[in-house]
């Protein structure tokens, strides 16, 4: 089996329509990832907290430089993610279609690096 990081996008003011909205999205996620622990795809995963909390740190040149905020000046952030085990790329895109229609955002998917 391979494992595969499917992230979880988030673009800036791509929020929820409703609070009822964003409560659902949460259930449809938990389902999911009961989901594919059941069907033993699961490895881990986690939603993370907003850019605005990120702490960057850089000692590629030696002394490490810390800032305060995401490394990306993007509008899109990573939101979350699920490493899962699948046999292949068809089965993890399977997987994260499932998983990006129960959190209501797009998913890419990637392979870790052979060992």
């Amino acid at each position: 089996m391979t494992q595969y990081l499917l992230a979880v996008h988030h673009a800036e003011g791509d929020a929820y329509t409703s609070d009822e909205e964003m409560q659902q999205a949460f259930a449809d996620t938990d389902a999911f990832n009961q989901k594919i622990i059941s069907e033993g795809s699961w490895v881990f995963g986690g939603g993370l907290t907003a850019p605005s909390d990120a702490t960057v740190v850089d000692a590629t040149k030696g002394e490490a430089l810390v800032t305060d905020g995401p490394f990306a000046e993007t509008k899109e952030q990573l939101g979350g993610f699920w490493i899962v085990e699948a046999p292949d790329l068809d089965a993890a895109l399977e997987i994260a279609k499932r998983g990006s229609a129960a959190c209501r955002q797009p998913v890419e998917v990637r392979p870790f690096q052979a060992e």
